[in-house]
This record gives C-alpha cells, sequence and structure tokens, in this order.
C-alpha cells in the first residue's frame, strides 16, 4: 500500500508519520517511511537544490521540473521496489504538494504540473491520501517556534502564497474524494494521530 501524508508547513506530518510506522511495525507490517522531494541519494541531491534558501532565482517552472525529476528517481528506487515487496509506503509529501505549491501558488496551473507529474510517474497515485489541513498562520508558526526543524527556501514564501497552498490542497481533496481524506490539524498531536490511525485502519481493513 502507498499512504501519503500531505499539507501546509508545519501541520504535523512528519511527526505522525513516525507515530504511524512504528504502530503498524508493531503489527507485523513491513513499513517504508520515506519524503520528498528526496527518498533517495539522487533524489536528495535534487532537494538540496530545491530547498536552498540561496536558491531564490530558480525559476517556477524549473522549480516543477526538478520536483517532477526527484520524484522520479524517488519511485523507481525506493517506492515501486517496496510496494513491489509487499510493505507500505508512508511518504511525506509526493505529487499533490508539486499540484499544490506549484500548480496553486506558483500559479503554474494545477493542469499542467499534473501533466508533467503523469509523464514522471507514469500515473502512479497513492492508494490513501491524509491531508492534514491547517491555517497557513498556525502553521508557520509552530515552524517558527521549533528550533529544531529545517527552515528552507518554501518556508521563507509570504503568507499569500502559503494561503493558496492551502486552498490548492483542499480543492484537491474535494475532487478526488476516493483518495483524499482531509484532517484538521490545529488539534492536538494525539487527536490528529487517531484520525489519521483511524482512516488507515479503514484502508488496511482491520
Amino acid at each position: 500500500m502507498f499512504i501519503t501524508l500531505e499539507g501546509p508547513e508545519g501541520s504535523g506530518k512528519t511527526t505522525v508519520s513516525n507515530i504511524i510506522a512504528n504502530r503498524l511495525e508493531k503489527l507485523g507490517y513491513k513499513v517504508i517511511q520515506t519524503r520528498e522531494p528526496g527518498g533517495t541519494p539522487i533524489a536528495e541531491a535534487i532537494r538540496n537544490i530545491i530547498l536552498d534558501k540561496k536558491n531564490t532565482n530558480l525559476d517556477p517552472r524549473a522549480e516543477a521540473l526538478l520536483y517532477a525529476a526527484s520524484r522520479r528517481q524517488h519511485l523507481i528506487e525506493k517506492i515501486w521496489p517496496a510496494i513491489h515487496e509487499g510493505k507500505i509506503v508512508i511518504c511525506d509529501r509526493y505529487l499533490d504538494s508539486s499540484l499544490a505549491y506549484q500548480g496553486g501558488a506558483r500559479n503554474l496551473g494545477v493542469d499542467n504540473v499534473l501533466s508533467i507529474n503523469m509523464f514522471a510517474t507514469e500515473g502512479t497515485l497513492p492508494d490513501l491520501t491524509l491531508l492534514f489541513d491547517i491555517a497557513p498562520e498556525i502553521g508557520l508558526s509552530r515552524i517558527n517556534a521549533n528550533s529544531n526543524r529545517e527552515v528552507n527556501r518554501l518556508d521563507l514564501e509570504k503568507l499569500d502564497f502559503h494561503k493558496k497552498v492551502r486552498e490548492t490542497f483542499l480543492n484537491l481533496a474535494k475532487q478526488n474524494p476516493n483518495r483524499y481524506v482531509v484532517i484538521n490539524a490545529d488539534n492536538t498531536l494525539e487527536e490528529v494521530v487517531e484520525m489519521a490511525w483511524n482512516e488507515i485502519k479503514k484502508k488496511l481493513g482491520f
């Protein structure tokens, strides 16, 4: 099974991913945790280019293409082999992030960015996408309060950019109800974990 966690900055995806993966492993499932951009050495090298705060002149189309290139390498080297081996893949961000950030917030058009990513992924979509929804003001304040979290180039965008990201994510959820589940990430961590856990249990049939 291929599960992706999506959401604006500071929505708590990574923390929830760690807890969920641990629970699944205790039940005997083989789990691979990974992230985008990145997940493999080549994909991580591309990540470093994309998120480097010095690369402020990175063109939006070039940015979208770099994400797609990183995603392709990630699929070939890590995600597809793990799924083929019967493992559960939990990925922190996937192509929906490109649709929200580059398609929506960068104004490249969701359909244009989707086309690039359908080519890169050969149409590979998650079985379940959990969208951790939170107001960008709250998410960004969480980032600023967490000194251990890396601050990348996208974190430095203006509030309007992050509002567009959230709006696009919510539109994607409405358009893809069979794959998307929206979780209110403004709740306590415990509540968010339980909501996510219940959705994954439903998908796994237990």
